[in-house]
C-alpha cells in the first residue's frame, strides 16, 4: 500500500509520474551515438517546482555524462496497477521503471526483470542502502531492483488535543492499552473530537489491520507464504481493541468506513487526536488539510513488537541492453541515491523553496553516509524536528515488516473484517477471522 503515497514530496503535490506512452528500448544507441535511456515517475506538469527540480537534475547528470541521453517520461501516478503488468508483458515499459516494494517479486515471477547483479558494483551508494532495503529486491541471490526510497508506520498525534485531554504530548503512547486510554480522554473534549481514527475502505482498512497486527507480533501469513494466519490471539486482539474503542468507548466517533482523504480532514481540522501514518503525512497535513508543524508529532508504532514497511525503487526492463543498465544506475546514483544531494536530497533547494525538510524519513542509508544525509538535513530543518525523535528512538527497537505476498488482494479481504467490527456492535470477532482465513487460504493457493 502506498502511504500517501509512500513517495517523499517535495513540495505540495507529490512526486509521481508514469509515462502513457513509455516503452522499453531496444535501440539503446541514439543517432548521436549516445547511450540513450527511458525512465519513468517524471513529476507531472502541475507539480511545477518538481518538474523543474527533476529537469534540472537531469540535465546536470547528462552534462557530468554527455555520452548518456536520458529520456523522462511523465504522468500521474508513478504506477498505475491496472495497466502495469500489461505494459511490461507488451514491451511498452521504459527501461528504467519505477515500482513498489510489493512489486519487486512479481516482476521477477513473470520475467520482466533485468538481473542487475554483475553491474551493482558500478553503484557507488549500493552499499550504503539499509540492507533491509536492498533485500527486498534480491530474489534467490540476485539483485533486480534499487530503492529509492522507504517509509514506516508510526502514529500520528495533535499535541495540542493530548495538552487539552490533559496528556502529556512528550510522552505519547506505547501500548494500544494505552492508545485506547489516551483517545477516550481526546474524544472526551466533546465538540466531534474524535480520539482515534482508523481506515476500513477501499483495502485501506485491510492495511491497517496488517500494520496493527504485526505491532503485536501476529502475521496475516505463515511463514512459507501459504496460508492465513489472521486467526490468532494476535488478530483477535487487534479487532478486540478495536470494537472496544468504537462501541464501549466511543472514542473512533460514530463515522466509520473511512478512507486516508477522512482521517487527514479530520486531523487537519483539529478534530482527531492519533492515527496511523508515515512521516510523509505530515506535510500533507500542512499544506492541504489546515493543519500547523508544531501541532503535529510521531511516535514510534504502539504494542513494541514490529512497524510496516514500504517504499519504491526502480528496476530495470529485461531487454535494456549493458550499456543502458550502467547508464541507469549511474542516473540512479544522481538523482536519489547521493547523501544530501539530487532530486530527493537537496534539502537546500527544497528549504528555498518552502517543502519541509527535517522528517524522519525516509531513512535510506546506514554509517558514513547516513551521517552525512541526516546533517545535511539538520542544517536545513524548517520544520520541529523534536517532534519526531519518538519516532525515531522508538523505531530502533521495532522489527521492519514488509507487506505480505498478495497484499491488495489480502486487504480487500481483511477490509471486510474491520468494517465489520467497526460498523456491528455484535460483530463475531473469531467468525470474521476464520471466513477471512479461508478466503486467504484460496488467494495464496491461485499465486
Amino acid at each position: 500500500m502506498r502511504s500517501t503515497g509512500i513517495r517523499r514530496t517535495l513540495v505540495a503535490l507529490g512526486v509521481g509520474a508514469l509515462t502513457l506512452t513509455a516503452c522499453g528500448s531496444n535501440d539503446d544507441q541514439a543517432a548521436d551515438g549516445k547511450t540513450r535511456i527511458t525512465v519513468n515517475c517524471m513529476p507531472p506538469k502541475s507539480a511545477e517546482v518538481d518538474r523543474r527540480f527533476f529537469e534540472e537534475d537531469i540535465a546536470a547528470f547528462e552534462k557530468k555524462n554527455p555520452d548518456i541521453d536520458v529520456v523522462p517520461h511523465d504522468a500521474f501516478p508513478c504506477q498505475d496497477p491496472k495497466t502495469f503488468d500489461a505494459k511490461l508483458a507488451g514491451g511498452q515499459m521504459e527501461d528504467v521503471f519505477y515500482t513498489y516494494f510489493t512489486d519487486a517479486g512479481h516482476v521477477v515471477d513473470i520475467n520482466q526483470a533485468a538481473d542487475l547483479t554483475p553491474y551493482v558494483k558500478e553503484l557507488k551508494s549500493y552499499g550504503s542502502i539499509q540492507r533491509q532495503l536492498r533485500d527486498i529486491y534480491t530474489v534467490d541471490g540476485r539483485i533486480y531492483g534499487i530503492p529509492r526510497t522507504g517509509y514506516s508506520m508510526g502514529l500520528v498525534y495533535h499535541r495540542q488535543l493530548f495538552e487539552r485531554a490533559g496528556l502529556d504530548p512528550d510522552r505519547p503512547p506505547t501500548t494500544w492499552a494505552e492508545v485506547r486510554d489516551a483517545a477516550k480522554k481526546i474524544a472526551a473534549l466533546g465538540d466531534g473530537t474524535v480520539g482515534y481514527a482508523d481506515y476500513s475502505s477501499q483495502n485501506q482498512g485491510g492495511w491497517h489491520f496488517t500494520a496493527e497486527l504485526y505491532s503485536q507480533g501476529g502475521d496475516v501469513v505463515t511463514p512459507d507464504g501459504k496460508k492465513a494466519a489472521v486467526d490468532s490471539p494476535e488478530g483477535r486482539a487487534v479487532l478486540q481493541t478495536l470494537h472496544d474503542m468504537r462501541w464501549k468507548d466511543d472514542s473512533m466517533g460514530s463515522k466509520q468506513l473511512l478512507v486516508i482523504n477522512d482521517v487527514q480532514q479530520m486531523m487537519g481540522a483539529g478534530k482527531l487526536g492519533m492515527y496511523l501514518a508515515a512521516p510523509d503525512n505530515i506535510p500533507i497535513l500542512v499544506k492541504e488539510k489546515g493543519a500547523e508543524y508544531k501541532d503535529l508529532a510521531l511516535a514510534p508504532m504502539p504494542g513494541g513488537r514490529a512497524t510496516l514497511i514500504g517504499g519504491d525503487g526502480y528496476m530495470f526492463h529485461k531487454k535494456a541492453s549493458p550499456a543502458q543498465i550502467r547508464a541507469g544506475l549511474k542516473w540512479l546514483d544522481h538523482m536519489f541515491l547521493t547523501p544530501g544531494d539530487g532530486f530527493l536530497g537537496d534539502y537546500a533547494r527544497a528549504k528555498k523553496n518552502d517543502a519541509p525538510v527535517g522528517l524522519p524519513e525516509p531513512r535510506l542509508f546506514t554509517g558514513t553516509a547516513d551521517a552525512k544525509d541526516q546533517q545535511v538535513k539538520e542544517d536545513h530543518a524548517n520544520v520541529p524536528v523534536e517532534n519526531y525523535q519518538a519516532f525515531l528512538d522508538g523505531n530502533q527497537s521495532l522489527e521492519m515488516r514488509i507487506e505480505p505476498p498478495q497484499a491488495q488482494q489480502l486487504y480487500s479481504v481483511l477490509d471486510g473484517v474491520v468494517s465489520a467490527v467497526l460498523t456491528k456492535e455484535d460483530a463475531d470477532i473469531d467468525r470474521l477471522l476464520k471466513d477471512a482465513s479461508t478466503k486467504i487460504d484460496g488467494i495464496l493457493a491461485r499465486g
